[in-house]
């Protein structure tokens, strides 16, 4: 029997995005989620595998061999890490366990856009604060999330200009590092978050097993931060959110980092030549430090999507900003330049 008043949903979330199925195009050149592009070793294969034929069981609640791990291999306490689903669960949590209504979460405007999202699940408001005309984040005016290298422009935020942002902020507000891309950097003046998690009493970092280490598919990311703040972290979670397969694919990276960071200099090496290429031929490329590049296109931006998947070649494109293009295998960095040299400018 129907009743009469119909179950409504929050009316703050009418803003944020439903889920939208992904373009499918079949044999198409993925460069539009900063994946590496390489298969997972034999060895975190296995791992997972083996892992399966525990399916059946929970995972540990609280990710226990996998935080050892981290703790033994970062230097720092077990009270000040948290794992989560990936560093994007963890800026979720991050939220939840230190805004109160009425809060604002800052950060800068294009940065990694979930951002502004999670902001609105969790309740909290926000403020965008521009980037600069070359595409960095202006930390004069910046407060908390620290997208380093920025998503989607690659741009970075130097130790002087942190350091001065920490110091610019009242002892109650937490900056947080958002290092996703940390293992691509080569820029020795970006500074180390971990290093700053450890010293300061308002700084957070976070990192990921998506990127560097190809695990993407996996959903592993985890924080080093003052041990309140690592302990509202994980109060918040969902519990078993890292599950079974997750933890095996992670601890198993840990192991074989080295082998599996190596890729890193390979990556960085494709993005220096593709950004060559591209400034060559007349883009205005800024330099990144990530595994991926900007196109600041603005209203081309999507006409320039829609001639790469014309050529099915997908990549990330926002409407009135910019491309960002990840970075590949060097075939499909090449079938990305042509198209970038198609493209009528």
């Amino acid at each position: 029997m129907m009743r009469g008043m119909a179950i409504t949903v929050r009316e703050d979330l009418a803003g944020i995005p439903d889920y939208v199925p992904g373009r499918k195009i079949p044999g198409a050149v993925v460069l539009s989620s900063n994946e590496v592009a390489g298969a997972p070793p034999e060895a975190i294969v296995r791992a997972i595998a083996e892992a399966a034929g525990e399916i059946n069981r929970y995972p540990a609640w609280s990710s226990d061999d996998l935080v050892d791990k981290l703790t033994e291999r970062l230097g720092v306490d077990a009270a000040r890490v948290a794992v989560g689903c990936g560093s994007t669960s963890l800026c979720q949590q991050l939220i939840q366990a230190v805004c109160r209504p009425g809060d604002e979460v800052l950060f800068s405007w294009r940065s990694f856009e979930a951002y502004p999202i999670l902001a609105q699940v969790a309740g909290a408001g926000e403020r965008r604060v521009p980037l600069t005309e070359d595409h960095r984040q202006d930390v004069d005016a910046l407060l908390i999330f620290v997208c380093n290298p920025n998503n989607p422009t690659g741009t970075v935020v130097h130790a002087d200009d942190v350091t001065r942002l920490i110091d610019s902020v009242p002892d109650h507000v937490l900056v947080v590092l958002d290092e996703a891309y940390r293992e691509f950097i080569t820029d020795p003046d970006v500074p180390d978050g971990l290093t700053l998690a450890r010293e300061r009493s308002n700084v957070a970092m976070m990192r990921t097993f998506s990127k560097a280490y190809g695990l993407a598919g996996a959903r592993a990311g985890y924080l080093v931060a003052p041990p309140e703040v690592a302990a509202g972290v994980r109060k918040v979670a969902i519990p078993f959110s890292v599950n079974r397969l997750a933890q095996a694919a992670a601890l198993t990276a840990l192991d074989i980092a080295d082998e599996l960071l190596a890729r890193c200099a390979a990556v960085v090496t494709e993005r220096g030549r593709v950004h060559t290429d591209l400034r060559a031929l007349g883009y205005d490329v800024p330099v990144s430090q990530g595994n991926f590049l900007w196109l600041p296109l603005g209203d081309r931006a999507m006409q320039f999507n829609e001639h790469c998947v014309e050529r099915k070649i997908l990549v990330r494109s926002f409407a009135g900003a910019g491309s960002r293009v990840t970075i590949g295998l060097p075939e499909e960095n090449d079938a990305f330049l042509s198209a970038a040299r198609d493209f009528p400018r």
